[in-house]
């Protein structure tokens, strides 16, 4: 079985065709368009996927999409994505392709990609991030995802590290992701992500160990694997900072074996990800 696998990010958009297991055929990705014109948003994505109609067969299509979004996907309203809000994403691509469509939060998608074909495969309890434009988690417990009363378990970009920190575009201040995501990056330093200088790598990853730590003692898992293109482009000061900082922040016992691992599914996370999602739901 082949999966139309879509990727929505703030930076970018990436559609992939990816077998069942998990074998990518072909990508094909543009930039966000920095439009609030939710047409002009959607054309583009359309314009990716057209080519998959005409030349792939597939049976279902799969799609991480930013957050926060209705149960299911039914609207999506990515808070990166200005010009998408309450925008219906899944009834739209059921009508372009014809087929069953599964929309999840694009950090849960990463999780469920760790779950099928990554490190999460066996693991009962762990946590899949995203550290890119934005920051967001998925939860596996018991080795089910939890979604939450409205979809939306998983928010750890909100867990609010730094008390009357940078002003958040969820409107609080201090949330993970005003302090570390790619966008507040470049708000607070002046210049992008890739050419931060290693403090501020080992900063952002003491950040985060602060917000893993906090959700593991609510969660009780030991496991966290991280994607994103700032979280994989700060590379070994972001991931050592945050395991060092571990040691501070998870002093309970049962935080003992707690670790922070990038994604083991390198570059091919976004691409496996809406996969995931299909397979999943299916």
């Amino acid at each position: 079985m082949n999966v139309l696998s879509i990727d929505i990010g703030g930076t970018k958009f990436q559609v992939s065709m990816v077998t069942e297991n998990g074998e990518i055929l072909k990508t094909s990705k543009c930039l966000t368009p920095k439009s609030i014109d939710a047409e002009v948003l959607y054309g583009s994505l359309e314009s990716l996927i057209i080519p998959y109609l005409e030349h792939y067969t597939f049976e279902v299509v799969g799609v991480g999409c930013g957050g926060p979004m209705a149960r299911e996907g039914e609207l999506v309203s990515p808070l990166n994505i200005a010009g998408w809000r309450d925008f219906p994403l899944k009834s739209r691509l059921k009508e372009l392709v014809g087929r069953e469509v599964f929309i999840d939060n694009d950090a849960k998608a990463i999780t469920l990609a760790e779950l099928y074909f990554g490190a999460g495969r066996g693991r009962s309890d762990f946590v899949g991030m995203v550290v890119s434009t934005g920051v967001g988690a998925g939860i596996v417990a018991d080795g089910h995802l939890i979604d939450g009363r409205s979809w939306n378990a998983g928010h750890i970009g909100h867990v609010q590290v730094v008390p009357e920190g940078h002003l958040c575009a969820c409107g609080a201040r201090g949330c993970l992701e005003a302090e570390i995501s790619g966008l507040s990056t470049q708000k607070i330093l002046g210049v992008s992500a890739d050419q931060a200088p290693v403090d501020w790598m080992r900063h952002s990853g003491d950040l985060l160990a602060r917000a893993v730590a906090s959700s593991a003692a609510l969660l009780d898992f030991d496991s966290v694997f991280v994607g994103g293109s700032v979280a994989l482009g700060y590379g070994s000061p972001f991931f050592e900072s945050a395991n060092l900082a571990l040691q501070k922040y998870a002093r309970l016992d049962f935080l003992e074996k707690l670790e922070i691992f990038p994604t083991s599914l390198g570059a091919d996370f976004a691409s496996l990800s809406g996969a995931a999602v299909a397979l999943y739901r299916l």
